[in-house]
């Protein structure tokens, strides 16, 4: 029963008006929404209604949590399961929103810890995602990353394709995929260019991918799909078989967008 009505709400959300002023921070936030067609806009928008309307949202740090914040979010969210079979991402149930660059509070250590080593400084945060938690995210970071994809960095993507990767239980670099085929290939794909990219890294080199996602393989799957997003067409030069795992998984073909929708190619 309690499914049915879920569901049954759900299809009543996803057929609203989608707000014209909802559209308007669409169009002027987010690089990608002018990329999509007219049936990728509407599923995109449809699913949005869901998840905005779903999930659980807090302003942190002074921050007045605007439908323009929410949206933004929520759009970009939304546009990694715009190709998936999805449950509007399950394992989210609150998303906390700071105006700016946190650093979480210092880690204590417990009452009967030995402590053998100095504890970890903490790091200025833009984005974290807990298996078991919410989603922190920082505004200016995700306005930022949404308004300039050439830069190649959206901590909304990060974040949220963390949680696609949690979602088989472990952050692993591995989300669920189709079948053992598609898996055999992303393993020999993604373990090879992760290697790649760890080789390249440790050596001080430049790369193309971001030399964060050399730290493990939940952090090369994330920042990957930053790049997947907003800089197909260097990702799909550069690294043309991580590109098509991705597009195999994500059931989306960005690239293929940019080429559709202008005649400069990156």
């Amino acid at each position: 029963m309690f499914h049915w009505l879920r569901d049954h709400n759900r299809a009543e959300t996803r057929k609203r008006l989608f707000p014209i002023e909802w559209e308007s921070f669409l169009r002027s936030n987010l690089a990608h929404y002018c990329v999509l067609d007219d049936s990728e806009r509407s599923e995109l928008q449809a699913t949005m209604q869901v998840f905005l309307e779903e999930k659980e949202w807090e302003g942190c740090g002074g921050l007045d949590l605007s439908d323009e914040i929410r949206v933004t979010i929520a759009a970009q969210a939304c546009l990694l399961q715009l190709g998936l079979p999805h449950d509007y991402y399950r394992n989210v149930e609150s998303i906390i929103v700071y105006p700016s660059t946190v650093v979480p509070p210092q880690r204590q250590p417990g009452v009967f810890e030995r402590v053998d080593a100095p504890l970890e400084v903490s790091a200025p945060l833009l984005g974290q995602a807990f298996s078991q938690g919410p989603v922190i995210l920082v505004w200016d970071a995700v306005l930022h990353g949404a308004r300039h994809p050439e830069q190649g960095h959206n901590v909304v993507y990060h974040e949220f394709a963390h949680k696609l990767d949690m979602l088989d239980g472990a952050a692993d670099g591995t989300p669920p995929l189709a079948d053992r085929d598609q898996l055999d290939e992303w393993v020999a794909v993604c373990t090879r260019e992760f290697q790649r990219l760890r080789g390249l890294a440790e050596k001080g080199h430049k790369t193309f991918l971001d030399s964060y996602g050399a730290r493990n393989e939940a952090e090369f799957f994330a920042v990957a799909t930053e790049e997947f997003f907003d800089r197909p067409l260097a990702l799909q030069k550069h690294a043309p078989d991580l590109y098509h795992v991705l597009s195999t998984y994500y059931h989306q073909d960005p690239a293929e967008r940019v080429k559709r929708t202008s005649p400069v190619q990156e």
